[in-house]
């Protein structure tokens, strides 16, 4: 190889190498915020303007804290306090001699005043509280249950009562019915009825439950069509 053609093989290297130089771009520090300068002066300036003063032009440093940590259980080192206030570039703020004293609620208009002591051992002690109880125990009474009265101004059978004297449940046959009842007379005379209990005493008042003359229960459990006993039994249990 000449030396013309290493001149221009080493001219056109440099050439290329300039070219990709131009074209490169910088990369950003990454201490640099996105679009908003640096971080910290970001935050700087977004603090300034919500509290409304002047926005810093520069990046300040951060305020330096020093002296002893304050003790959590001692006396409190105003002076100290102060100095350490000082230096970290916080201003403390102060309330202001012309606020009002606080005003101390003694006990507030609709409050009850069994919540104040004062109020409470002016009118019960401790002994009255004891006597008291001691009498309400003493009229405590015990009432047995009795019978069902029957209801005035009628001579149905108490529907109630026969619940609670009776055990099997809905369903379960303990009586003989005639094996000739028709399922169709049954939905018929048990249409008859308002009500299922209107129907219970109705079968009780007409030989029921041990005779069935209206096969109102062709199943033979005792109870007339759908009448159940069983809510009448949860109440008593």
């Amino acid at each position: 190889m000449t030396q013309r053609h290493l001149y221009f093989r080493t001219l056109a290297g440099g050439v290329a190498l300039l070219a990709l130089t131009a074209c490169a771009s910088n990369i950003p520090d990454s201490a640099q915020g996105v679009g908003f300068d640096r971080y910290d002066t970001y935050q700087q300036r977004r603090d300034a303007v919500l509290e409304g003063r002047a926005a810093p032009a520069t990046i300040s440093a951060p305020p330096s804290v020093s002296g002893a940590p304050l003790s959590a259980t001692g006396p409190l080192d105003q002076a100290a306090l102060d100095a350490r206030l000082s230096n970290s570039g916080v201003d403390p703020v102060n309330a202001s001699p012309s606020n009002p004293a606080p005003q101390i609620v003694e006990n507030a208009a609709g409050i009850s005043a069994e919540n104040d002591f004062d109020a409470v051992s002016n009118t019960r002690s401790i002994e009255g509280d004891a006597a008291l109880i001691a009498q309400n125990r003493a009229r405590y009474q015990i009432i047995q249950p009795e019978a069902l009265p029957t209801r005035p101004g009628s001579n149905a059978p108490n529907i109630v009562a026969y619940a609670l004297q009776t055990t099997n449940p809905k369903g379960a046959p303990i009586y003989r019915r005639s094996s000739f009842a028709s399922e169709n007379r049954h939905l018929r005379n048990c249409a008859a009825f308002t009500s299922a209990d209107l129907a219970q005493e109705e079968f009780l008042a007409n030989g029921g439950p041990e005779r069935d003359r209206q096969t109102l229960d062709p199943d033979g459990d005792g109870f007339a069509c759908a009448w159940d006993p069983a809510p009448f039994r949860a109440v008593r249990n």
